[in-house]
């Protein structure tokens, strides 16, 4: 099951009031997991950087103007994404971000319904508490310490993490669950031995054994002799009935 932990940097707050994207990141997870492969670039965003958007990421307009238009890296994004679910922190804010760019490159927009929405996973699971990014790292002990400024690339790595601790831990993946095992795993050769893994799945094994029957452990005549004769130092035990 392939997904895509995804964030942006923009300008400002609202798309429809001409800010824009100025930086996305997206980490790959195979089955909740992070597998190192990531989509990041530096969006050329077209006008000035505000004051209030600079001191939240620190990239300013000097910076982005040698980088690509939104239009020039838009296949390298969709190709990256495929038609996999994204994983986003407040997905309403990036999804809009993202339509709004996608509009004005003539390609058509993101379905909200294959966006999961990491701040709702948190209000649901710890109801009342801190659902920040930055919160969720505290509460799972995830290291954030590198992020005094909010970049996309160290934000989708870190939400893939919290990602993976909303859906249970590391200790998701210990039954093989949702690893679609069924589907690539060859037929065994025979008991005992090892059905091979093809695929994104390729460094799984998985072992058959063959099942051995229950045994039975009788008492010898001396232990039968030994609990008897306990038994009979007891007051009102129910083995005398």
């Amino acid at each position: 099951m392939r997904e895509i932990a995804l964030d942006t940097e923009t300008t400002g707050l609202n798309p429809r009031a001409g800010h824009r994207v100025v930086e996305i990141g997206c980490v790959e997870m195979i089955n909740h997991v992070a597998t190192g492969q990531v989509f990041h670039a530096y969006i050329n965003p077209e006008r000035d950087m505000p004051e209030e958007a600079f001191s939240v990421h620190g990239l300013s307009e000097a910076f982005l103007r040698d980088h690509p238009k939104f239009a020039e890296v838009v296949e390298k994004f969709l190709a990256f994404i495929g038609n996999d679910t994204l994983v986003i922190h407040n997905a309403q804010f990036d999804m809009g971000f993202l339509n709004a760019e996608l509009e004005r490159a003539g390609q058509p927009p993101l379905d909200m319904s294959r966006a999961i929405d990491t701040v709702k996973m948190a209000r649901q699971k710890f109801p009342g508490a801190q659902a920040s990014l930055d919160a969720l790292c505290r509460r799972f002990a995830i290291d954030n310490s590198n992020r005094e400024l909010h970049g996309a690339l160290l934000d989708a790595r870190l939400l893939a993490d919290v990602y993976l601790e909303l859906k249970g831990g590391r200790q998701t993946g210990l039954g093989l669950a949702g690893f679609g095992l069924d589907a690539d795993i060859e037929q065994p050769a025979g008991l005992g031995g090892v059905r091979g893994v093809s695929g994104a799945n390729a460094n799984i094994r998985v072992e058959t054994r063959q099942k051995r029957e229950t045994r039975l452990f009788q008492p010898s005549a001396e232990e039968l002799a030994r609990h008897e004769a306990f038994i009979q130092t007891l007051g009102n035990a129910l083995w005398k009935a």
